[in-house]
């Protein structure tokens, strides 16, 4: 089993609900969408075992991965969650929710794009969904999204800058719409990886 990773680094989860936990990332290369605000060339990678992944973060004593991309559900198996999870792994994933989610996930991350409403049918639950807010974008009407346990807006950066007006507006669209909450790139603020 073999997976195209673009890096693989340890830090903490710097957006989201599990902000500020020690997390692995497995950046996976590839995706399905070109998104103008995307921080990641998706060109390069390497083709890496998943006994050469566990080798490499073995050497972490955190036990949570976070699989990100990219779009990791154009590689990520059943068979593969199944053989992290039995190396003692807790499994997250961060996804764009244009494909199914492979079974032992502990936590799923859904940050969609397009096509909001055909999401809930391949993903019906999941612990968040993120969603990327510039000023102007329109708020997706949260019935024909999945099933979250939180519901977040995260204002685009341009690279490792904040853009106050994108910050600004995704407070007053909290403000009118209290269901959801703030995320901001914690990692970008405080210039950690």
């Amino acid at each position: 089993m073999n997976l195209k990773v673009n890096e693989i680094f340890y830090s903490l989860q710097g957006e989201g609900g599990r902000t500020g936990e020690a997390s692995i990332f497995v950046r996976l290369s590839g995706c399905n969408l070109t998104c103008d605000f995307c921080d990641t060339d998706f060109a390069f990678g390497e083709i890496i075992s998943v006994e050469e992944i566990l080798n490499r973060i073995s050497v972490h004593p955190c036990k949570w991965i976070i699989w990100t991309g990219g779009e990791p559900t154009l590689q990520l198996t059943d068979e593969i969650t199944a053989f992290f999870k039995s190396k003692g792994y807790m499994q997250a994933i961060e996804t764009n929710g244009t494909h199914s989610v492979p079974t032992g996930i502990d936590y799923i991350t859904c940050s969609p794009k397009k096509n909001f409403e055909k999401i809930k049918k391949l993903i019906p639950e999941v612990d968040e969904l993120r969603f990327p807010i510039k000023k102007g974008d329109v708020l997706p009407d949260i019935q024909i999204l999945p099933k979250a346990k939180k519901y977040l807006l995260s204002p685009i950066f341009e690279g490792d800058h904040i853009i106050p007006e994108n910050v600004n507006y995704c407070i007053r669209l909290i403000l009118d719409n209290p269901q959801w909450a703030l995320s901001l790139q914690t990692h970008k603020l405080i210039g950690i990886r």
